[in-house]
C-alpha cells in the first residue's frame, strides 16, 4: 500500500477472471487487486465510498486497457504507475517485472540475476507475490526455476488463464 495515509481514488472493473479493484494516487495507478481470493489485498475499509471514482480519467483508462488486454487487442499497458508502496527492494523487483514483455516468461532466478543479486531468488519471489498491480505489472509471467507454475496472489487458476491468454499452452 502507498506509504501515505491519503485516501485512494478507486473503482471496480469487471474482467473475465473476476472483478478488479483499481486504485490510484496523485502519482499514478497504485493497485489492481482481484476482489475475491486475492492475497495481500488492502483492507476493504481503504475503499471508502467517498472516494469511489468510476469517472476518474486514469481509472477509466486502466479499465479500458485491461478490457483491451483481455480482448487481445493490447499487449503493452501505457499507464502512469505509483509503485511507491513497497520497500526499495520490492520496487526494484516490480520495475524488473515491467521488462518482461507480453508472450515471454521469466524466472525468480532470472530476476535475481537481472537485479545483480543472484542469491536473492526467495526474496525476489516474496516481492513478486506482493506486487500491488496485478496483470499490468506482469508478475504472472514469472515461473519457478524448472518452468513450473508457482504461487500467484490472485490464485494459480488465474495465472494459468493469463498465461494461456498470452499464448502459453503448457499449463
Amino acid at each position: 500500500m502507498p506509504t501515505t495515509s491519503a485516501a485512494w481514488q478507486h473503482c471496480r472493473t469487471d474482467t473475465p477472471l473476476g472483478p478488479l479493484q483499481l486504485a490510484r494516487t496523485a502519482s499514478g495507478l497504485c493497485g489492481a487487486w482481484f476482489v475475491e481470493d486475492q492475497k495481500h489485498a488492502p483492507n476493504p475499509a481503504r475503499f471508502d465510498p467517498e472516494h469511489h471514482s468510476p469517472t476518474d480519467p486514469l481509472l477509466q483508462m486502466a479499465a479500458e486497457q485491461l478490457a483491451a488486454y483481455f480482448d487481445q487487442r493490447l499487449h503493452t499497458f501505457e499507464l502512469p504507475l505509483d509503485l511507491g508502496a513497497g520497500t526499495p527492494f520490492q520496487q526494484a523487483v516490480w520495475q524488473a517485472l515491467l521488462t518482461l514483455p507480453h508472450g515471454h516468461l521469466g524466472s525468480y532466478g532470472g530476476l535475481s540475476q537481472h537485479l545483480g543479486k543472484p542469491s536473492a531468488s526467495r526474496a525476489v519471489g516474496a516481492a513478486v507475490g506482493r506486487n500491488p498491480i496485478s496483470i499490468i505489472v506482469p508478475c504472472h509471467r514469472v515461473l519457478g526455476s524448472t518452468g513450473q507454475l508457482t504461487g500467484y496472489a490472485g490464485g494459480l487458476w488465474r495465472k494459468q488463464a493469463l498465461l494461456k491468454l498470452e499464448g502459453h499452452s503448457l499449463f
